[in-house]
């Protein structure tokens, strides 16, 4: 049933909140002061039937979710004590089923090839459902098929658990609709003009609907019915568990990816670089975000575990064991290039290495690679004008040396929350809105700081002193010698 923890000592009421990621699907239980009294993982089973594809089992996904939310929900827990859920989901990943015949495989990442890419189509890349969609639809007769029958339905995972959590509902958030590139972020609706592209009739896309309050489980499932009262895309749901609610407030998650959203207000804010999002839709407000993303920093970390250290933990000893990186650049590209260079052909490499390289020296290089999302932060600062603060979450951002060269690098604090599943928090936080905490100000106050990070290089912007600057023009021209690798692919 997976790992739990619990610790429960008296009878109250809770939220459940369920996180829905690419390796792993996490259930916790939250008390009134925010606090977990019941956590339960479960991993993911990732399926690669061809190069280049990956996909997941959509009946083990949901038979994985009702596993954790039973498994956290224990030692002293009632599923009577639940008085709302939510339930934060990873973007990348869509699946279709057939209303009469049953259910087809999630296609979840596709990448290198340049079927996969569809660049005439609209300017956006392979992370995109759009174009993944339109391939699935080229190369899988079956399901053009039950597209033109009228038996086909689409969604992202959280309409996927939604169908099967309410046995009815065909419905997302304007939060995960915004991150397909199928939804008009401006109009508030699905795109009928990448519809028409993609030879697609409206009927099959979900109902898109506020943040909050999604009916009820049924009965059958949990034994007594829990309200569904929030769904959130994960990055979403992170800003919202770290009360970025401001224009200018900002999240950094280093997780799986680097992601950076800033909160952009009541419009949404287009460029070439940061990509439109709708954060939340609760009642008559609507928040827009902005985000720019980098992907392979999970992947990066895990990858050299496999060759350079057994413990992650080590990294900061062995980072801070040597000056530098002894010229050495790392390009974490796994999965191409993204904002502000946007290239999905670009290779990951290390560059410059040298018979005095050590393993300290490849480490060093690696986590400054990480952090090096500067790049991105100023390109956010530039583009949107917009005077920001910042918060950082996820995985990555439990490492030492990322987070103070981080905040050296931007000349500017950053503060680590003791709560590291965001994502999680931020869904149980809109659940919990209205029935459970009275309002965003009482959420504020739920907030909890690991730990508080200075810039130690001085005043102002780190990145033009003398320490990092020459590091960071050499590992921006590693960036372009990697590009178009595969572009003959």
């Amino acid at each position: 049933m997976g790992t739990r923890r619990n610790g429960f000592s008296k009878r109250e009421s809770c939220v459940l909140s369920v996180d829905v990621g690419t390796t792993s699907i996490r259930c916790h239980v939250y008390d009134k002061v925010a606090k977990i009294r019941g956590s339960c993982t479960k991993k993911v089973s990732l399926l690669y039937p061809e190069p280049g594809r990956v996909e997941m089992d959509p009946e083990e996904l949901w038979q994985g979710f009702v596993s954790v939310v039973k498994g956290a929900v224990q030692s002293g827990l009632e599923m009577s004590q639940m008085e709302a859920i939510g339930i934060s989901t990873q973007r990348a990943t869509f699946t279709t089923w057939d209303a009469v015949h049953g259910v087809m495989k999630m296609l979840h990442f596709l990448t290198r090839r340049k079927r996969f890419l569809a660049a005439s189509l609209v300017v956006f890349t392979p992370q995109h459902v759009s174009l993944r969609l339109l391939w699935a639809l080229q190369n899988l007769p079956q399901l053009r098929q039950a597209v033109d029958e009228g038996t086909c339905l689409f969604g992202t995972i959280d309409t996927w658990l939604l169908y099967k959590l309410t046995k009815l509902v065909h419905a997302t958030d304007y939060s995960n609709a915004s991150s397909t590139a199928i939804f008009d972020s401006y109009q508030m609706c699905w795109s009928g003009f990448l519809c028409s592209l993609l030879s697609l009739p409206l009927s099959i896309f979900p109902k898109v609907q506020n943040t909050h309050n999604f009916g009820s489980s049924d009965p059958s499932i949990f034994g007594v019915p829990i309200p569904i009262m929030s769904v959130m895309a994960d990055q979403q749901a992170a800003m919202f568990g770290e009360c970025c609610f401001h224009t200018g407030d900002v999240k950094i998650t280093m997780g799986t990816g680097t992601f950076m959203d800033i909160n952009t207000g009541n419009k949404p804010h287009t460029s070439v670089a940061l990509y439109p999002l709708v954060g939340w839709k609760i009642g008559s407000e609507v928040v827009y975000l902005a985000e720019g993303n980098a992907a392979g920093t999970g992947t990066a970390i895990k990858w050299a575990q496999e060759i350079l250290f057994s413990d992650v933990k080590d990294t900061v000893v062995m980072a801070n064991s040597v000056k530098d990186s002894d010229g050495v650049c790392f390009v974490p590209s796994f999965s191409g290039l993204q904002a502000p260079l946007n290239d999905p052909k670009a290779c990951a490499a290390f560059m410059g290495l040298k018979p005095s390289t050590t393993k300290s020296h490849l480490v060093r290089a690696i986590l400054e690679s990480i952090a090096f999302n500067k790049q991105l932060f100023d390109v956010m600062l530039r583009e949107t004008r917009i005077p920001i603060t910042k918060i950082a979450d996820g995985g990555v951002c439990t490492n030492d040396f990322i987070m103070q060269l981080t905040t050296d690098l931007l000349g500017r604090k950053i503060s680590r929350p003791a709560h590291f599943d965001m994502s999680c928090l931020g869904a149980a936080f809109v659940a919990g809105l209205g029935v459970y905490w009275k309002s965003k100000e009482e959420l504020k106050k739920l907030q909890m700081t690991d730990r508080l990070f200075l810039p130690q290089c001085g005043k102002g912007d780190c990145c033009n002193g003398a320490v990092y600057k020459p590091v960071l023009q050499n590992w921006e021209e590693a960036l372009q010698r990697s590009m178009h690798w595969y572009s003959q692919s």
